[in-house]
């Protein structure tokens, strides 16, 4: 039976996105920006001998402020995994912009020097 609930808690923090301070993980609070391994080791040693009964209580912790509650419970997700991907895609994007952008520069260029030729070739007639 208090398997069953547990894993009922479970599953409503996973179905409804915000997790849960008083039994939450180390891992889980690190998925939430802004909480690093200290500040999830500054939680759970602060829920051992107090009860964190919503995401607000989260100000009582030391090093916890305001802008990490509303992260909790807004389940903010800690970008750095993400961004990994984000960051290699916006390098291709960029990259193939600077091939782009260096062609029409290319382009512009000879446009010019065959403009020029075709004014001198008019100018010496």
């Amino acid at each position: 039976m208090k398997k069953l609930l547990l894993v009922m808690v479970l599953l409503s923090s996973y179905l409804f996105g915000a997790i849960n301070v008083q039994t939450a993980s180390k891992a889980e609070l690190m998925s939430i920006s802004g909480i690093g391994d200290k500040k999830a080791d500054a939680i759970i040693k602060y829920r051992k001998k107090h009860k964190l009964k919503s995401a607000d209580d989260l100000v009582k912790v030391p090093g916890i402020g305001k802008s990490i509650v509303n992260n909790v419970k807004k389940d903010v997700k800690n970008k750095k995994k993400q961004s990994a991907k984000k960051k290699k895609m916006h390098k291709k994007q960029k990259s193939k912009s600077k091939q782009v952008s260096q062609k029409e520069i290319k382009k512009k260029i000879t446009h010019k020097k065959s403009m020029k030729k075709q004014h001198t070739k008019k100018m010496k007639k």
